[in-house]
């Protein structure tokens, strides 16, 4: 009887540890999943006089400084903002918490970590300063919880589009690690950690930033691993093993299993510029040895593993070749709102026909501002499916190095 009651205990255990996703092959690699995130997922938006101060303020001065870019750092800008949009409209969102959009199958989520060593730096926005200067009363309520501590502040532009649901990379990643420990067995979790390092002086007064350093930079890596614990992150040398570089671990299919990643999570880093950027997370570190979290690059870098390309209208075919060159890619089913507004979904459909591994979206629930029934799913729903591109064999078995064939449903939700 014993062993029957601990047969059954195990049998539970196991069904608890495959109930997210569980019809998907547990020898799947990780860069052959594909699931749902969310942009901003910390944001619940701006109170409506500040997005009408934003457009007042902002103005044409938007239009200015990307005429005065180099051209080749405009003509990225315009493609990953492609719609002419107003200020106030880029900003037409908001979400429910982490752990709300966790429940609805969201399986990425994107953090902006401002850096504030000494605490306080972000307690008094400078546009509820001014509006309260202008006579608003009753603004929507800016939770300064740990906002007088030393760490990293999680918000999207300091002094306008400050509102957040943690505003403390502690107490964000405290969400995620209560509801991974409350779903043992999920599928992973690609984390977007968006170092923030620009300063916009848009307003009076405006709150000024500090720039990231490489010590920052082993202090936000600290801060990750505290909050969430090392043997739930799966790291670049993690990802490596005995190769010799991380490129050419991940153009070998070295990515862990979906069975070795379940429960766990990737830390997954960018910058609004680029390699200028991020310079300082490389530095003592080649090929991010000893790193947290994996970096925003460039094919055939050394360190290269994870890319971004926004825009999939544009970039359908380099999506495609990348993924089956093992790379982890990421981008968009709508841009600054404009997908909601004509309730579009050419670039969501665009965005999963890729084959990315990550599509993030503003959009995951019902209802927006513009009252249209625009919303993105996973397609054929839950919360993660094989990617399309990827052979039958690999959907059976977990292989690697699949090149593109017609695509098979026979392991999607």
């Amino acid at each position: 009887m014993k062993q029957i009651l601990i047969l059954a205990a195990a049998l539970a255990c196991t069904c608890a540890m495959a109930a997210d996703a569980p019809h998907l092959p547990p020898g799947l690699r990780i860069n052959e999943l594909q699931v749902l995130g969310t942009h901003n997922s910390y944001s619940e938006g701006l109170d409506p006089r500040m997005a009408a101060l934003f457009e007042e303020r902002l103005g044409d001065s938007l239009g200015r400084l990307v005429g005065r870019m180099p051209p080749a750092a405009r003509a990225l800008f315009e493609e990953e903002h492609p719609n002419a949009m107003r200020p106030s409209e880029m900003l037409r969102y908001a979400y429910p918490s982490l752990a709300a959009q966790l429940d609805l199958g969201v399986r990425s989520l994107e953090l902006d970590v401002n850096p504030d060593p000494d605490g306080g730096r972000f307690l008094d926005p400078a546009g509820y300063r001014l509006l309260r200067a202008q006579g608003a009363a009753s603004l929507l309520p800016h939770d300064v919880t740990d906002m007088d501590e030393p760490g990293f502040k999680v918000l999207h532009m300091p002094d306008i589009d400050f509102r957040s649901s943690c505003p403390t990379l502690r107490l964000c990643l405290g969400q995620v690690r209560a509801w991974s420990e409350a779903h043992p067995g999920h599928v992973p979790l690609f984390l977007l950690v968006e170092a923030k390092n620009q300063h916009m002086p848009i307003l009076p007064d405006a709150t000024p930033t500090v720039p990231f350093t490489p010590a920052l930079f082993d202090a936000l890596d600290r801060e990750l691993v505290e909050a969430m614990g090392r043997e739930r992150i799966i790291t670049p040398d993690d990802v490596r093993g005995n190769h010799a570089t991380l490129n050419e671990a991940v153009r070998a299919g070295n990515w862990p299993t979906l069975a070795e990643a379940r429960g766990k999570v990737l830390f997954l880093m960018i910058t609004a510029n680029g390699p200028a950027g991020s310079a300082g997370y490389l530095e003592g570190h080649p090929s991010l040895r000893g790193r947290a979290a994996f970096l925003r690059a460039q094919p055939g870098e050394e360190h290269a593993a994870f890319l971004m390309f926004d825009n999939a209208l544009v970039r359908g075919a380099e999506i495609r070749r990348y993924v089956g060159e093992g790379y982890l890619v990421r981008t968009r089913s709508d841009i600054e709102t404009h997908e909601a507004k004509v309730n579009s979904h050419e670039r969501a459909d665009a965005a999963f026909a890729s084959g990315a591994q990550i599509v993030s979206t503003d959009f995951e629930m019902e209802g927006n501002d513009y009252g249209t029934d625009y919303v993105v799913r996973l397609p054929g729903g839950g919360s993660a499916r094989c990617r399309p591109h990827l052979s039958g064999a690999a959907r059976e078995k977990g292989g690697t190095g699949a090149q593109p064939t017609s695509i098979d449903n026979s392991c999607a939700l």
